[in-house]
């Protein structure tokens, strides 16, 4: 349980080393508007991750791909006015540094100097290591992110569990050498199997942060929405429900609809008055 100057203090990328020094578990929580990352932050949470998620949990979609750029920046910025503790890593989505390095530099840029990003995260090991140096060489923190990348799900036949064999193993475990090699702040580990991602998290300087990758990573992230039960027709295996907002929401539209429709609501206490003068005046 954080102190409360703990909590006023501002995390930052320094922050993430200094807890893996200390062997303080990181918390971090994706965020996607103002009003959950007010409440997210207030709470206490370590990191708000903008997640590329929002293609699904907002807009619907059944993968992250169809997420732009500037759908990305809109909702950085709104994240970031709610945050004063938490450090604001957002992602860069498909297609947002695949092309050249050169994008890949002036992308995440705009994601900073537009959205408001403390830090960028983007999915890949070694194939972007140098693209991920050349982020960093001008001066934006980058966090990688590699085992199971949701914007290769097409390429891994869906949304599957990687690093079981040993060839996916070693690729995953030189994927995490290349990320620090490159200058990574620490490293997502999605959907790996726990044993893997404990190695993983002792081979590496930087810290570990998992999700679906068990308890010996440096930390934990989970979307928001999932943890929070607003989400009832799939629950990934990794995921904890520590409330059911799902329920809670559409009982208060019930009761809401029941008093509107009664004229049980708006009450007097919820309604402003006018001089009974001005009425008698206006009626005349």
């Amino acid at each position: 349980m954080k102190t409360q100057r703990e909590m006023e203090k501002k995390f930052t990328i320094k922050s993430f080393q200094k807890a893996k020094d200390e062997k303080q578990p990181i918390t971090m929580l994706t965020a996607y508007d103002y009003s959950m990352a007010k409440i997210l932050d207030s709470a206490g949470v370590d990191a708000l991750l903008v997640g590329d998620s929002l293609g699904m949990v907002v807009q619907g979609n059944d993968s992250t791909i169809s997420v732009t750029l500037d759908e990305m920046i809109y909702h950085a910025k709104a994240v970031k006015r709610g945050a004063q503790h938490a450090l604001v890593v957002v992602d860069m989505p498909f297609m947002s540094y695949h092309i050249s390095t050169v994008d890949a530099v002036r992308n995440a840029g705009r994601l900073m100097k537009e959205g408001g990003a403390q830090a960028v995260k983007l999915e890949g090991g070694v194939e972007y290591a140098e693209t991920i140096h050349q982020i960093v060489r001008a001066q934006i923190p980058v966090m990688g992110h590699i085992g199971m990348t949701p914007q290769s799900v097409h390429m891994f036949g869906g949304f599957k569990v990687q690093g079981k064999s040993l060839a996916q193993a070693q690729k995953i475990i030189d994927d995490a050498k290349a990320l620090e090699k490159a200058g990574v702040f620490s490293i997502v580990l999605e959907c790996v199997p726990e044993e893997l991602s404990k190695l993983i998290s002792e081979i590496v300087n930087v810290p570990t942060i998992g999700i679906g990758a068990g308890k010996y990573c440096d930390g934990q992230v989970l979307v928001c929405n999932d943890m929070l039960g607003m989400f009832n027709d799939f629950i990934p295996k990794f995921v904890k429900q520590f409330a059911h907002l799902a329920t809670d929401i559409e009982n208060a539209v019930i009761s809401y609809i029941e008093e509107v429709s009664t004229k049980d609501f708006p009450k007097t206490e919820h309604t402003f008055s006018i001089d009974k003068e001005v009425v008698d005046k206006l009626q005349k």
